[in-house]
């Protein structure tokens, strides 16, 4: 499987959107600080992420969400994603 994921900075409320094909040491990844691009905005939390077979459809949802358009679709669930992590009503794998 292939996956494009969105994680939030607890500190900073900012997004980083990404695609990876293994989703859980990809997060690891991120949560040791190995990744330059999110490196400075530690902690990070999985808020989002979809499935898809190919690594290209995961590329092309990745570029959605980062288009202006995408972007809009991201902010208006962040009052709704913040709100079910800091109440802690999210599901944990």
């Amino acid at each position: 499987m292939n996956y494009c994921y969105v994680l939030v900075s607890e500190r900073a409320g900012n997004f980083y959107i990404g695609s990876t094909r293994d989703l859980r040491q990809r997060v690891k990844e991120h949560d040791a600080g190995r990744v330059h691009s999110t490196a400075y905005r530690c902690p990070l939390r999985l808020v989002y992420y979809e499935a898809s077979w190919s690594a290209y459809d995961a590329q092309r949802r990745e570029r959605y969400l980062k288009s202006r358009r995408g972007g809009r679709y991201l902010k208006q669930r962040r009052t709704s994603w913040l709100t079910e992590i800091r109440s802690g009503k999210l599901e944990r794998h």
